[in-house]
């Protein structure tokens, strides 16, 4: 259902209850309700983190919709939403706490449920952001596996940009290993990909990885 759909519903739930003495009415309605805010909640953490991503500033109540979205999607049995929940809020612990140690456990939960529920974005995410974990702490070939996971998975959903973005990863890798010409070889694959899903953001860490690289 829409959230349009479910708004509209529990609308119908209120007529149903007061005019037809529906006792069971409201609590069904507020369940369409909390669906509504899990979404919603979930929607707004994700700009919040954009926001941090650009101005490198702790937007303050990001963790706190995260985790009222996980909870919302945990109350209401919606794996593939706490999936999605719980990956934003290790990213968060991850990314703007700078606290691999809270982040990694969250990860793995949403990978697992995000398996369960056939939500492969969730999981690629999921994989990449613990293929920086790995990379970080020097395991190499494991933090190629899952980039190359992670990257399996967003071509078989159609998400070149998000290819891109793992190609940059998966060249740090190849370049850490001592191969520069495969690192490059990568870059210019992910340049061609990011170049015609319009991905500026993600062409410009291209062009720093390949100064850097």
């Amino acid at each position: 259902m829409t959230t349009d759909d479910r708004i509209q519903r529990a609308a119908e739930l209120y007529e149903r209850a007061v005019f037809g003495g529906d006792a069971d009415a409201p609590a069904e309605a507020e369940q369409h309700l909390d669906a509504v805010e899990a979404d919603l909640a979930l929607a707004r953490g994700r700009i919040a983190h954009a926001r941090f991503l650009a101005e490198r500033a702790a937007v303050p109540g990001e963790l706190e919709l995260f985790e009222r979205a996980a909870g919302l999607y945990r109350r209401l049995g919606d794996t593939r939403g706490e999936a999605e929940a719980l990956f934003w809020t290790g990213c968060f612990h991850q990314v703007v706490g700078d606290d691999t140690g809270t982040a990694v456990p969250l990860f793995e939960r949403s990978l697992a449920l995000a398996e369960r529920a056939g939500d492969r974005l969730t999981m690629s995410y999921a994989l990449r952001h613990l293929g920086f974990v790995a990379h970080m702490a020097g395991r190499l070939p494991v933090a190629r596996e899952r980039f190359e996971e992670s990257n399996r998975l967003r071509r078989e959903v159609g998400f070149p940009a998000g290819v891109a973005a793992n190609l940059i990863g998966l060249a740090y890798i190849t370049a850490a290993e001592g191969d520069r010409g495969g690192a490059l070889a990568l870059l210019d694959e992910a340049a061609d990909l990011a170049d015609g899903a319009a991905a500026h953001g993600i062409r410009r860490s291209i062009d720093e990885a390949r100064t850097e690289i």
